[in-house]
């Protein structure tokens, strides 16, 4: 029984540590962050990196989802008679909510994965040692653009999944089923705040597009210098980042949307 309790101690213990560790980490990355003028030929190349060759996967996503909410949205609006509303009904459900969570999910199983396997293969490879043994700081090279790449990819992402997935619903509801397509633009138009819902929406965003970069360099940089250990920091990424994202999904929600219960 005691040896049980020491073992949880314990488990407690290196997971305060771990936290501990990586808010030093962050603060250590936004201090090494050099001038934007230096920095904007790697940040440039990190973005296309990281954001733009996420694009295909959020496209497909976003149109897809979008068609299968446009089906689902009719098969349930035409039991009440109103199939005019689905506009509305798509444009809140996926800026509220599915735009920045999707496309939080996908970022981090494509582009956070990467990030962490490609940090660990530089520290098992001791490309990390080498820098700092030239007097280069690692985190001024490789950790600062990637960090801030990541965080201004996700809002943008996200921004252009929920465009693609109305667009989708628009095809099946407009262009398929004959959804009148003055009252489909109308109503969302009157449903969607800016403030409220689509400014919400990138802030949600925006600290997804963080907390991602954060936990996938994290992983990357104290992985263990082996084959296991970049399988390991990888796989703690998307779990890590996955079960973040949709807790702090839910508490942003209930902040920003409690007022309408």
């Amino acid at each position: 029984m005691i040896k049980f309790f020491q073992k949880i101690g314990k488990k407690v213990l290196n997971d305060f540590y771990k936290i501990g560790e990586s808010g030093i980490f962050l603060y250590k990355a936004l201090s090494a962050m050099p001038n934007f003028p230096l920095c904007i030929r790697r940040l440039i190349h990190q973005i296309y990196y990281i954001g733009v060759l996420s694009l295909p996967i959020i496209l497909f996503s976003g149109l897809f989802i979008g068609m299968v909410m446009g089906f689902q949205g009719l098969t349930l609006l035409k039991k009440f008679n109103a199939s005019q509303a689905l506009g509305q009904l798509v444009a809140l459900s996926v800026i509220r909510e599915l735009g920045p969570v999707i496309t939080a999910l996908l970022f981090t199983g494509r582009a956070g994965a990467t990030l962490t396997a490609e940090i660990s293969l530089m520290k098992a490879t001791e490309q990390l040692s080498s820098m700092e043994i030239i007097g280069v700081n690692p985190l001024h090279r490789i950790i600062s653009p990637r960090f801030l790449a990541g965080t201004i990819s996700l809002p943008l992402l996200s921004l252009i999944f929920m465009a693609t997935a109305i667009y989708g619903s628009y095809i099946v509801g407009v262009v398929l089923f004959d959804v009148d397509n003055g009252a489909f633009w109308g109503n969302m138009q009157s449903a969607v705040d800016f403030k409220k819902d689509i400014l919400n929406s990138m802030l949600k965003s925006f600290i997804f597009g963080i907390l991602i970069s954060w936990i996938s360099t994290y992983q990357g940089f104290f992985s263990q210098q082996t084959s296991d250990g970049i399988n390991i920091a990888t796989t703690k990424t998307v779990i890590h980042s996955t079960i973040i994202v949709l807790f702090l999904d839910l508490l942003l929600t209930t902040v920003m949307f409690g007022d309408d219960l």
